[in-house]
């Protein structure tokens, strides 16, 4: 049973860089068939897919990547989001999640994120 848990500061002030990380046990980040993504919701709204890493490289949601970036920590089994130059738009539940056998089969339980000065 892969498990994943996020973890992160649940305030950041607008302009700085929110960071968040991915911790993975159960499975393991390097296998060659999964994606490993960041998904927020704002409040009120549906579902935001920020990006992902893979295998093959890293992927991002094209309205936000020159904010953004997934790196990966494979001896910790850990992929963390950096999200550059926050505004309020930013504030979400910020979800991790494994994309495999063609859909999202394991959830983080998600944490929220405001972005307020």
């Amino acid at each position: 049973q892969v498990q994943l848990q996020e973890s992160g500061p649940g305030l950041v002030k607008p302009s700085q860089t929110l960071s968040l990380t991915c911790t993975v046990s159960g499975g393991s980040i390097t296998t060659n068939t999964d994606y490993w993504s960041w998904v927020r919701q704002p409040p009120g709204k549906g579902l935001e897919w920020v990006g992902a890493i893979a295998y093959s490289g890293s992927y991002y949601s094209p309205s936000l990547k020159s904010r953004t970036s997934i790196i990966r920590d494979t001896s910790k089994n850990q992929f963390t989001l950096h999200l550059s130059s926050v505004t309020p738009e930013d504030t979400a539940v910020y979800y991790c999640a494994k994309w495999g056998n063609y859909s999202y089969d394991y959830w983080g339980q998600g944490t929220q994120v405001t972005v307020s000065s």
